[in-house]
């Protein structure tokens, strides 16, 4: 009896809060599968009853054995019956988003991540995390950026700027979003805080938070992830941040986000709060209609990959190069080096301390510079 007396005053007092906030929407309900964390089961737990005390305004519902928590649980007693419960709980509505661990994604979706970045406290999505958006990396990033900006909008940010880590792939990336706004797609871009400005990020602009959105390939953001989240603890246990974020791509209509078997109180916290803000944000649909407006402006045809020059052009005679072209993604470093051979104009190629770099004689620049631009290199 005293229990039920318990239970009542629970419930009154939360009806008292709600009222007090003015907040008379019905309640999200969130699952959180429980077993696999390398932290326990009792972290899982204090996480997520400490996110029940600091957020009420939703329902976190327990995906894992029975435990002493207050909190609603749904039984499965091995992760991967967790998982087949979760996604039982998701279609049939019982919880509209889950958080979890390990869960395998369909390719075509990969995870929109969060994290608070250092240098300012910047809060930056980082697109992506986790997941496969496309086996190619720069189709992938490209399709990471249309994800990415329906995460922003779905968190508040309308007008999102996105940066492009200075990875392999990313000046490809730059010319494909760059393409797609002449075509008509509304896509804003940060400038990098380093001298030379420009959209393609340094290690200086991740740990400033510079751009909205930092774009990279998932395993590139995963690692980051790790280090945003746990640099503090030495690495086995992360502190920061909202998680590797929901699952997103084209087509996809369930909201699972996920955290890492690493993740403490204070993330898994984050991550449900991140996910319940997902579905009230209506990520699905602001999803699909990212994807339409980014498929208005055909942006599926440039991703078609470019022929490659063939291996039989041969260099013309060697000249001193004095001048540096930059701007060309170190995928594309040989084949531009080749476009310029085909056309009798002697060039090499580098690294400079920027990027990758086309040495070509000084008075040949700017012949050389339409060539690639012809080409598309630039």
């Amino acid at each position: 009896m005293d229990e039920t007396k318990k239970l009542i005053c629970e419930v009154l007092n939360e009806i008292a809060d709600n009222i007090e906030r003015g907040d008379f929407s019905k309640k999200v309900s969130i699952g959180l599968t429980i077993l696999g964390s390398e932290l326990g089961l009792d972290e899982m737990i204090k996480g997520a009853e400490f996110t029940s005390k600091k957020y009420t305004d939703f329902e976190i519902v327990l995906i894992g054995p029975k435990t002493d928590s207050k909190l609603r649980t749904i039984e499965a007693n091995t992760p991967e019956e967790c998982h087949k419960t979760m996604d039982k709980l998701l279609e049939s509505g019982e919880i509209q988003g889950a958080v979890t661990q390990h869960y395998d994604f369909p390719i075509g979706v990969a995870t929109v991540g969060r994290v608070i970045t250092p240098a300012r406290g910047k809060e930056m999505l980082m697109g992506t995390t986790t997941g496969t958006a496309s086996t190619s990396r720069i189709e992938a990033m490209v399709l990471n950026a249309v994800s990415s900006i329906a995460v922003a909008k779905c968190i508040g940010i309308l007008h999102p700027k996105i940066g492009i880590l200075n990875v392999e792939g990313s000046r490809s990336v730059e010319r494909i979003l760059l393409e797609m706004k002449k075509r008509g797609y509304d896509i804003d871009f940060a400038e990098s805080i380093r001298a030379d400005g420009g959209v393609v990020m340094r290690g200086n602009d991740l740990l400033m938070g510079t751009p909205d959105i930092m774009l990279c390939d998932s395993l590139t953001g995963n690692l980051l992830m790790k280090v945003f989240s746990s640099f503090t603890s030495g690495g086995d246990y992360e502190t920061s941040g909202y998680g590797y974020g929901p699952g997103v791509g084209e087509g996809y209509d369930k909201i699972i986000s996920i955290i890492s078997r690493a993740s403490g109180t204070p993330v898994i916290c984050e991550a449900l709060r991140f996910c319940a803000s997902c579905v009230k944000g209506d990520l699905v649909k602001l999803a699909k209609e990212e994807f339409e407006r980014a498929n208005a402006c055909g942006f599926k045809e440039l991703l078609v990959k470019k022929e490659t020059i063939e291996e039989t052009v041969k260099p013309p005679p060697k000249k001193a190069v004095t001048e540096e072209i930059l701007g060309i993604d170190i995928l594309d470093l040989e084949d531009a080096c080749k476009a310029l051979w085909k056309e009798g104009i002697y060039s090499e190629s580098g690294m400079g301390c920027t990027g990758p770099v086309l040495l070509v004689p000084g008075d040949e620049l700017d012949h050389a510079i339409l060539i690639l631009e012809k080409a598309g290199y630039k």
